[in-house]
């Protein structure tokens, strides 16, 4: 198996210049049964190698961007019968609501209910901000 089909998994067509060429530095290297057996074990485990190292940096990447985006996160915290803005950016007026939280479950998830509505829905805590009401003083 040749180490183009071990990555893409299929067969590799060369042209027909490449193929003469690829014809002749075989006659060149003029390996014996056994000795070109050795020499593709060999080729084999170090591309095994290679790609068990460029799965470990695809790990150690991943680790590092996940940790730069959780710290940016703002962690909102939102209690049973709070009033909440709901952010919409498919309509003009981004802010939407006021909602009250119903529940809260972990992960930053809250379950809304508009209070015309007995219906509620799920939402993740980062699209919201808590309503605050505006009280008059009428003396």
């Amino acid at each position: 198996m040749s180490p183009f089909r071990l990555v893409y998994g299929k067969a590799c067509h060369l042209p027909v210049e490449v193929k003469h060429k690829a014809y002749w530095i075989v006659k060149e290297c003029n390996l014996g049964l056994r000795e070109a057996e050795i020499e593709r074990k060999l080729q084999l485990q170090e591309l095994e190698c290679l790609r068990l190292e460029a799965c470990e940096n695809s790990r150690l990447y991943k680790e590092r961007v996940k940790a730069m985006h959780d710290k940016n996160i703002k962690r909102r915290e939102f209690r049973v019968g709070d009033l909440v803005l709901l952010y919409n950016s498919r309509l003009r007026s981004r802010w939407k609501g006021p909602y009250r939280v119903e529940k809260v479950e972990p992960y930053g998830v809250f379950h809304l209910s508009h209070p015309s509505s007995p219906n509620f829905f799920k939402v993740n805590g980062h699209r919201l901000k808590l309503y605050h009401v505006l009280i008059s003083s009428s003396a």
